[in-house]
């Protein structure tokens, strides 16, 4: 029986099968395509400044665990530029609130509807490029993504009396 799309667990690609063993010892798909993990590529043109600086914070980490291939940048791009805006939302509330005067009266800040829009374009994203931790177990890439310097690491430390 055919699986709904979008149902169930998405398979993991052959080439992580390969490097991450297979414990069912089913068969790999021979016939999948292969497609070559790229280096960390140079952002493009049209992303916002805040997308350019997520795409040079990720784009390294994800080419070194060999999860971006060549047809995978365009998912890059619409999580960086939908973090942006998502950024750029969150910086609207924090300023204006979730309350917002109009002529008609009170109204809900329209970057509310922005925060929970990308918020959702940023969790179907990321799964796909491996950015929660689920993914990355399923990816196969959680020993390699920790091993970078995360710079919010230290927050979560106990400060000395």
């Amino acid at each position: 029986m055919a699986r709904a799309p979008g149902g169930g667990r998405k398979p993991k690609p052959t080439h992580l099968k390969i490097i991450t063993g297979n414990p069912g010892k089913r068969a790999l798909n021979k016939a999948e395509p292969e497609y070559s993990s790229v280096p960390a590529a140079p952002p493009p043109d049209w992303l916002s400044p805040l997308a350019v600086e997520k795409w040079e914070e990720l784009a390294p980490l994800l080419a070194g665990t060999k999860v971006l291939t060549d047809v995978d940048l365009h998912n890059l791009e619409v999580f960086c530029q939908a973090y942006a805006r998502w950024r750029e939302a969150e910086d609207s509330v924090s300023k204006k609130g979730v309350i917002v005067d109009t002529p008609f009266g009170p109204k809900k800040n329209p970057a509310c509807t922005v925060i929970n829009e990308t918020s959702r374009q940023l969790a179907a994203f990321g799964a796909m490029l491996g950015l929660d931790p689920s993914s990355r177990s399923r990816l196969g890439t959680a020993g390699a993504a920790t091993k970078t310097t995360n710079r919010f690491t230290g927050l979560l430390k106990k400060k000395a009396s």
